[in-house]
């Protein structure tokens, strides 16, 4: 599997220490996080509204994200609305958001992140067919160009519903720590699958760095 594989007791609260440490050995000033959606999402970004209170310079930090549904900023499935209930409203600041707006299409993300350049943490979870980000297995977006960043893609089995935007593997790898966080029963298969080398969509991420934080419940066999 590409990366780091470390079993914990606690997602969330090994994600806030992670982001943390990537904090304070950040390379600029400014410190850049994309960040996704998801149940374990909202819970990681929960504790590292608490654990980063005083640890972490929110003035300094740029949030943009991995990934976007096609919906109105406020719909209850929103991965602007989970960041800024769970993170951004806790903290009350950052020094710049960019949200990903699909009327906008991705080229003006694709702009955004060109002219950003390196993106210290990327977050992601995985689903239980192995898709992360909007990475979908048998989607178009597997196979975007490389000097794609970000594109629209669909499920094709339609099991994951909206039209999305998405990093594609390129603007993940331009990250210089990518942090998968899995918890719960129903991502064992998928976990075991990316553990075992298979090619879902989640073991084909690449980047400088990739650590994985899975809990017991999806952990594959033999980590425990």
């Amino acid at each position: 599997m590409n990366g780091e594989l470390f079993v914990v007791e606690d997602v969330p609260s090994a994600f806030a220490e992670r982001v943390v440490d990537a904090f304070h050995v950040r390379v600029d000033e400014e410190f850049s996080m994309a960040l996704s959606g998801g149940p374990t999402a909202r819970a990681c970004y929960e504790k590292l509204a608490v654990v980063g209170a005083e640890q972490i310079d929110w003035w300094l930090v740029n949030v943009l994200w991995s990934d976007e549904r096609c919906m109105p900023p406020d719909h209850k499935d929103s991965n602007q609305l989970l960041v800024r209930q769970a993170l951004l409203e806790k903290v009350g600041a950052a020094n710049a958001v960019y949200p990903m707006r699909c009327e906008e299409g991705p080229d003006s993300y694709q702009l955004r992140l060109g002219e950003m350049g390196r993106i210290d943490v990327v977050h992601l979870g995985m689903g239980p067919d192995g898709h992360t980000a909007s990475l979908f297995p048998n989607s178009p977006a597997l196979n975007a160009d490389p000097g794609v960043l970000v594109t629209m893609n669909e499920d094709p089995s339609v099991r994951n519903p909206y039209r999305r935007m998405t990093l594609t593997y390129s603007g993940i790898a331009r990250g210089r720590l990518v942090i998968f966080t899995v918890a719960g029963e129903s991502k064992r298969e998928a976990m075991q699958a990316v553990y075992d080398g298979e090619d879902v969509p989640a073991a084909r991420v690449t980047a400088d760095r990739i650590i994985w934080l899975v809990d017991h419940a999806a952990a594959p066999t033999g980590t425990h």
